[in-house]
C-alpha cells in the first residue's frame, strides 16, 4: 500500500512533468524564430524537425506494434487510411501552416491563437455532429475569443499588415489540427495514444520529405551546423520528449489535470519570447493572454467536449 506521503510526491511529480511538457510544446516557436534567422524555409525546418525525430518515433512504433500483435491487435485497411489522413492534417498540414506562419507574427501571438484549438473542436462538433452547447461554454468562447482579438489588435498595431496573413495561416493551422483532434478520438481509443502518435508522426515525417524533395534539391538538408545543432533540439526537446513527458504526466494525475497545465504554454512564451527573442510585452498583451486562459479554463473544466489526452502532441 502506497503510503500518503508517496501518493503526494507521484502527484507533484505529474504535475512537474506536465508543467514542462507544456513549457517545452511552446519553446518550438522560439527555436523556429531562431532558425528563420539563417533564411531557411518552413518545409526545411520541419523536415529536418521530423527526420531528426523520426529514429525515436520508429522505435516506438516498433514496440507497440510487438505488444498490439502480442495481444492480437491488429488495424485494418480502415484504420490504416485514417492513420494516412490523420498524417496529413495534424503534423503536416496544420505544422506546416503554423510554421508558415511564424514568419510574420510573435512566438506569443502564435501560441495564443494554437490555444484556441478546443474552441474550434467544439464548433465542429456543433456542425458536423449537432452537439448541444451549454451556456457556460458560449461564454467562454466569447471571452477566449475577445481575448485573443485584444492582442491580436495591439500585435496589428505595431507590427503591421504582415500579422493579419500571419494569424490568418496560424488560424488555419489550429483548424486543421482540430478536425484532427475529431478524427482520432475513436481511433485513439482503439490502436492506443502512444502507438497511434507514433504512427502518425512517421506519416508526416515522409509526406514532409516528398514535399521538401519535390521543391528542394535533397543536398541542400546539409545546413550549416548551428541550424543542425536547433533542429535537434527541436526534434528531441520540443518534440520527442513533450510527447513521453504527456503521457508519464496523465500516468500520474489523469488526463485532465494535465491537460489544464497546459495554460502555462502561452504564459512561458510571452516571457521566453520577450527573453530570447526580444519580444515586446506590454499590458495589453497581458490583459489578453489572461482573458483566453480564462476563457479556456472554463471551457475545459470537467464536462469538456475533446479526448484531454489528445490535446498538446505538437
Amino acid at each position: 500500500m502506497i503510503s500518503p506521503q508517496s501518493e503526494r510526491r507521484i502527484e507533484l511529480g505529474g504535475y512537474a512533468l506536465a508543467a514542462l511538457a507544456a513549457i517545452l510544446f511552446s519553446a518550438k516557436a522560439i527555436l523556429a524564430k531562431l532558425l528563420y534567422r539563417y533564411s531557411i524555409d518552413p518545409i526545411t525546418l520541419m523536415t529536418l524537425r521530423l527526420g531528426m525525430a523520426a529514429p525515436v518515433f520508429v522505435l516506438v512504433a516498433a514496440i507497440e506494434t510487438w505488444r498490439a500483435r502480442a495481444r492480437g491487435s491488429h488495424l485494418s485497411g480502415a484504420d490504416w487510411r485514417q492513420i494516412a489522413l490523420l498524417g496529413f492534417l495534424g503534423y503536416y498540414v496544420s505544422s506546416y501552416l503554423d510554421f508558415w506562419g511564424l514568419q510574420h507574427i510573435a512566438a506569443a501571438l502564435e501560441r495564443l491563437i494554437l490555444f484556441l484549438t478546443p474552441t474550434l473542436v467544439l464548433g465542429l462538433g456543433v456542425l458536423i455532429y449537432r452537439r448541444p452547447v451549454p451556456v457556460r461554454q458560449r461564454w467562454a468562447l466569447l471571452v477566449s475569443y475577445a481575448g485573443v482579438l485584444l492582442v491580436f489588435v495591439e500585435h496589428l498595431r505595431f507590427d503591421g499588415g504582415h500579422v493579419l496573413f500571419g494569424s490568418a495561416l496560424v488560424f488555419a493551422a489550429a483548424l486543421a489540427y482540430a478536425i484532427y483532434l475529431l478524427q482520432s478520438g475513436e481511433l485513439v481509443a482503439r490502436v492506443g495514444s502512444l502507438r497511434l502518435v507514433s504512427y502518425v508522426m512517421l506519416v508526416s515525417t515522409l509526406l514532409c520529405g516528398i514535399h521538401y524533395a519535390l521543391v528542394h534539391d535533397l543536398a541542400t538538408l546539409r545546413q550549416p551546423l548551428p541550424v543542425l545543432q536547433l533542429s535537434l533540439l527541436n526534434a528531441l526537446m520540443c518534440t520527442v520528449a513533450p510527447v513521453f513527458l504527456t503521457m508519464f504526466a496523465i500516468a500520474r494525475i489523469g488526463a485532465g489535470r494535465s491537460s489544464q497545465l497546459s495554460m502555462l504554454g502561452p504564459v512561458s512564451l510571452l516571457f521566453l519570447g520577450h527573453w530570447i527573442l526580444g519580444e515586446r510585452i506590454s499590458v495589453i498583451q497581458l490583459i489578453g493572454t489572461a482573458v483566453v486562459l480564462v476563457g479556456i479554463a472554463v471551457l475545459t473544466s470537467p464536462a469538456r467536449p475533446i479526448d484531454a489526452d489528445q490535446v498538446g502532441h505538437r
